[in-house]
């Protein structure tokens, strides 16, 4: 297949890789220090540029914006906190020789009284140079950062720090209106009144927000580590099994019994329980405040938890717009393949051959065939008694944009049938009840003809040697197989077969030459 070729179709729906391309390489070591008001991280993305890989990723809580509202300078002991860490990251960017490192600092540098002089000083100090940004560009890069999960997403993206909180709405992949406020639980600590002036003050910064964002009835992502500390917390509350925040759904009624059970639980055990670090869970019951007004004020359709925020959207800046509008799930596969597999190129050959199995999936479920094609071999270092569990774990817990985590059960299901027959005997088992039993089935269907595909390693890129058919209507199952390849067809590829008939309830099942 000639390169020309390529680019006529043969990938579609999902369009010629781009992670191989100049534009994209150029952002596989990008370097981003944000400086926040609770907290210092330093990320250093790696890999498919589309969805990067985390090849560096350390934060230490500093607690600059501690004591602000009483003060208006920043916490003296964090200072000294974030100038150490600011040392540290500008030692590891020269050992790590990246070309540029990026540093944004947020509510608490711009708010403070010595936020300028400490800018200046930590400059002198590290021979950094730091970007100060105001509300609305922290607002802007937050919800770029969800639209690198979530491309053509559309809803509220709500950002919550230390000292401030901002809103963004996206719509068909855009930021558009964008507000900052002081809604940060370390700034509404230290209000005087306690929770009775708490409450007067995020219902008056409510009423601000709203009538700047106009109404907001569509999806709530949120972003920051009260956010993710809270659904923490609802997981325990719930016994939800996948421990995985990106993507984690909540609704109004879930996050009201969810603070009603923080009041009832001694907060010391529950840190330890979700693991949830003591500097944090002592913000949880404030930003639980300001969550309980926000839902009442904009009444989202549902929540969702983002881990991508201000960093990823950092990282999203610097994407050519074509590469913003690729698949990040199918990019990060194209390059594990890539990276990994024994034969990168087969998963394409494999998506043909297993496509006749599913003649009228949607495109939500094309995307995942794709991707469990994509990754079906990347795992084949793993010793051969654990790769079907060595697989799930990868599906379901990866780092991976673009996907609920219904999805992550499918292609984690998908996968370990890859490797073994039988779902049943692995301690994944809690898991499975995130899919209903027809996709279970259809999982199940995908990862044996994968299975069998994969004994057929002759097969061209658009599976013209080996191909299956399947009538429905008369439950039947044809195997068919070029003359060349023909003696590929032993014993255990015939077993796969029968298993894959088996799985899908055909009545006859045969291999025929063509």
């Amino acid at each position: 297949m000639t390169a020309q070729d390529d680019t006529h179709g043969h990938w579609d729906p999902f369009g010629k890789p781009l992670f191989n391309d100049p534009k994209a390489r150029a952002l596989s070591n990008v370097g981003v220090v944000d400086i926040g008001s609770n907290s210092v991280r330093m990320v250093v993305f790696d890999g498919a540029a589309r969805s990067p890989a985390y090849f560096f990723n350390e934060k230490i809580l500093c607690g600059l914006g501690s004591g602000m509202a009483e003060t208006g300078r920043l916490n003296p002991e964090g200072r000294e906190r974030a100038m150490r860490a600011m040392r540290r990251f500008a030692l590891l960017a020269r050992n790590m020789k990246l070309p540029h490192l990026t540093v944004v600092a947020t509510a608490a540098m711009r708010d403070a009284e010595d936020g300028p002089e400490f800018r200046k000083l930590m400059e002198r100090e590290t021979g950094l140079k730091i970007h100060v940004i105001d509300g609305s560009e922290e607002a802007r890069l937050s919800a770029q950062g969800v639209l690198l999960g979530w491309p053509a997403s559309y809803g509220l993206v709500c950002d919550i720090g230390g000292s401030s909180m901002e809103l963004a709405e996206i719509q068909r992949g855009e930021v558009g209106r964008c507000i900052t406020s002081p809604l940060g639980p370390l700034k509404l600590q230290g209000l005087d009144g306690g929770k009775k002036a708490r409450d007067k003050e995020i219902r008056k910064q409510m009423k601000i927000l709203a009538d700047h964002m106009g109404t907001q009835r569509d999806r709530l992502f949120l972003v920051g580590g009260s956010w993710r500390a809270i659904a923490k917390i609802d997981m325990e509350r719930r016994g939800y099994p996948l421990h995985v925040l990106h993507e984690y759904r909540m609704d109004a009624k879930s996050v009201a019994e969810t603070i009603a059970f923080v009041e009832a639980n001694d907060p010391e055990k529950l840190r330890k329980t979700c693991g949830v670090s003591g500097t944090r869970m002592a913000l949880v019951p404030i930003a639980a405040e300001v969550l309980q007004q926000l839902l009442a004020t904009f009444e989202p359709k549902d929540i969702a938890i983002s881990s991508y925020g201000i960093r990823e959207g950092l990282l999203y800046e610097q994407m050519p717009q074509e590469l913003r509008n690729r698949d990040p799930l199918i990019e990060a596969c194209r390059f594990a393949e890539a990276k990994d597999a024994r034969m990168p190129g087969h998963g394409r050959a494999l998506y043909h051959f297993v496509m006749p199995v599913f003649p009228d999936a949607l495109p939500i479920m094309r995307r995942l065939i794709k991707a469990a094609c994509l990754l079906h071999d990347v795992s084949w270092r793993a010793h051969p008694d654990y790769r079907a569990e060595t697989c799930f774990d990868a599906a379901t817990r990866a780092n991976l944009g673009g996907l609920k985590h219904w999805e992550r059960v499918f292609l984690g299901l998908a996968l370990l049938h890859r490797y073994r027959n039988k779902r049943e005997g692995t301690r994944f088992e809690h898991l499975y009840g995130l899919l209903d039993q027809v996709h279970q089935t259809e999982a199940e269907i995908l990862g044996k003809a994968m299975r069998l595909g994969a004994m057929l390693w002759s097969m061209d890129a658009d599976g013209s040697s080996a191909h299956l058919q399947w009538d429905p209507a008369e439950k039947q199952l044809q195997l068919q197989l070029h003359a060349d390849a023909v003696a590929l067809y032993g014993e255990v590829a015939e077993a796969r077969f029968a298993s894959l008939a088996q799985a899908m309830g055909a009545e006859r099942f045969d291999m025929v030459q063509i």
